[in-house]
């Protein structure tokens, strides 16, 4: 879901959900600040997802926990994974970092591990793979 009203946020917790993802670029900075402070007061986790150094700013100011730099381009969809690589050495050391979307391969999570990040989320090279399995396995052994 993209989450634009608190009613959503205790819409997640009801429905049992650990954690909410929170998008930096459709949110005001207030907004955005209340719904980590209220996920926080009702046990949710909140993961903000930023695509530049503005959004980080935002998110930073919001006191999250984790924040997730998504290589996506929601304007036109390209995938570059430089946006982690230019934006994770701006995080604190005490916040959680995800590089999302574009990872493909044992190498990219290679470079996003020496880079800073914490976690990655990996999709599309799981759901596209002729066996997901062997997917899973390749992306994660060293």
């Amino acid at each position: 879901d993209f989450i634009i009203d608190q009613y959503q946020i205790f819409e997640s917790k009801f429905y049992g959900a650990d954690a909410i993802l929170l998008i930096a670029s459709i949110l005001s900075q207030k907004q955005l600040s209340d719904f980590v402070l209220l996920a926080k007061n009702i046990n949710l986790e909140c993961l903000v997802e930023i695509h530049n150094l503005t959004e980080l700013e935002k998110a930073l100011a919001s006191d999250t926990k984790i924040i997730g730099i998504n290589n996506r381009n929601l304007n036109d969809f390209s995938v570059d994974i430089n946006t982690t690589l230019n934006l994770v050495e701006k995080i604190p050391d005490h916040i959680l970092k995800v590089s999302e979307s574009g990872i493909f391969n044992r190498e990219h999570i290679s470079v996003l591990e020496n880079a800073g990040c914490n976690a990655a989320l990996i999709g599309e090279a799981i759901i596209t793979s002729d066996d997901p399995y062997k997917k899973i396995i390749e992306l994660t052994n060293d």
